[in-house]
Order: C-alpha cells, then structure tokens, then sequence
C-alpha cells in the first residue's frame, strides 16, 4: 500500500511538471518591442558606420582599442562635422547649443527626422526644459506650456525618425547617395 502511494504521488508530480511545462510553453508572453528610442538610436548608428566607411573610415567600436589620434580627428571630423558650426540656439538659460550641418550624424539625423535643422532646434529647447525650469524658478509644466509648438513639433518629428528608421532597419541600408555626408 505504501508503495502505491509513492507511486500515486510520483505520477502526480510528473504529471504536473508536464502540465505546468506544456502550459509555460504555450503560455509564453509575446516578445517585447524596443523602445522607440531603441530603435531610433540603431538606425542611427547604422547610418553613421554606413557614411563613415563610404569615407573609407572605420566606425568606433566600444571596448575596442583607440585609434591614433590623427585618425580619431578624422573620424570626429567625418562624424561631427568641421569647421564653423552652422546651427545655433541660445536657450532661455543663457547656454547656446551649437551644431554642424555636415558629417555622419547631421546625414543621419537628416535621413531620419527630414530636416535635420528644424530638429536640432526643436531636440536642444526640448532637451533643456528641466534646467530652464530651475533656471527661471518656474515649474516644469509652466515651462511645458511655454513651449507647447516645440513638443507638438518634436513629437512629430519623432514620429517620422521612427518611422524612417524602421525602413532603414529592416532594409539593412541606407538608401542616401553614395559619399553623401552633408543634410
């Protein structure tokens, strides 16, 4: 009789494990989708290594060792941009954000958001609301409502980069011209 009861309460638990697996594998939440910044950040990095090597550099790697430092000027001029910087916005804090509309990440930039001065503008006040808050002893949603058409616009042009980037990301190119760099 002892017997029978181990083996009653053996086939019990197996039968539960089976049930509870079967159930876990058929019951698997669906997979995640990235963030939109996610997925915005890789388009990005992909327009920029695809521009960089066109120029007949090599992208940085993280974790990877350091270049020499007159190929590291180089690739920070390809990525940046160089020379006189052709964007500017003073914020109500004082600062002034500059920003160069050539190299690999004003292309990027102007790929994904379509015009890539419009989101430097928008990005930098939209950016630096907190410190605006603190800087005018104001409350973030004063601030917020202050600058209603900049986040109106920002959203829109986030939406559109998210857009373009899923493109560029599915297709695995980039389907700007050959060598260009400039937006």
């Amino acid at each position: 009789m002892r017997r029978l009861g181990t083996l009653t309460a053996a086939f019990a638990a197996g039968t539960l494990l089976l049930t509870g697996g079967l159930t876990a594998c058929t019951s698997a939440p669906p997979p995640s989708r990235p963030a939109a910044d996610d997925v915005i950040k890789a388009a990005t990095r992909h327009l920029i290594d695809a521009c960089l090597r066109r120029q007949g550099l090599t992208p940085p790697q993280p974790g990877s060792r350091p270049a020499p430092a007159a190929d590291q000027q180089r690739v920070s001029d390809a990525l940046f941009g160089a020379g006189r910087t052709e964007l500017s916005v003073r914020l109500p804090t004082g600062y002034v954000v500059r920003g160069h509309t050539d190299g690999c990440l004003a292309a990027a930039q102007q790929r994904l958001y379509g015009d890539q001065r419009r989101w430097f503008r928008t990005s930098a006040i939209v950016n630096n609301l907190r410190p605006e808050a603190a800087h005018t002893h104001s409350t973030l949603a004063e601030v917020r409502h202050r600058h209603r058409a900049e986040l109106a616009d920002w959203r829109r042009l986030r939406a559109r980069a998210l857009k373009s980037a899923k493109t560029v990301l599915a297709t695995g190119t980039d389907p700007s011209p050959k060598g260009t760099t400039h937006a």
